[in-house]
């Protein structure tokens, strides 16, 4: 159960970082109020209704593309470890020889026999003290 959650938390923090990096457009055209089309891949088709340079100034303004960036983090932060000083290393040794044991498979295999017999008792306790249950 622990390898599995381990494996799910590293897919989902893989994807984490890759969806941080990454940007795309959403270009939409609008024929007047109502959307008719969207993309995420390229140019937006559009309705059909080309104005003639000679249109009236009212019919100018029916269609409009919009185009929204949505755009990830450029850089990444990386850290170089150029000194690691014996501090750092003495904790690390530390950190590494306290917690080693809590990620091991520590299960234990007990072994019961089958044929186990009791053992003698050489005295029958209840014929000495005189106790009897009725």
């Amino acid at each position: 159960m622990k390898h599995f959650f381990i494996k799910i938390s590293s897919v989902a923090l893989s994807f984490l970082v890759l969806f941080s990096t990454l940007s795309f457009t959403v270009d939409a055209h609008y024929c007047g109020d109502f959307l008719v089309d969207v993309s995420l891949t390229g140019k937006t088709d559009d309705c059909g209704m080309q104005m003639d340079s000679d249109a009236t100034e009212t019919m100018k303004g029916c269609c409009k593309d919009e185009v929204q960036k949505v755009e990830g983090q450029e850089e990444l932060q990386n850290q170089k470890v150029e000194e690691f000083t014996f501090d750092q290393q003495q904790f690390v040794a530390a950190f590494f020889i306290t917690y080693k044991d809590l990620f091991s498979d520590q299960s234990l295999n007990i072994f019961f026999s089958k044929d186990f017999s009791p053992p003698d008792i050489p005295i029958n306790y209840q014929v000495q003290y005189q106790t009897f249950l009725i």
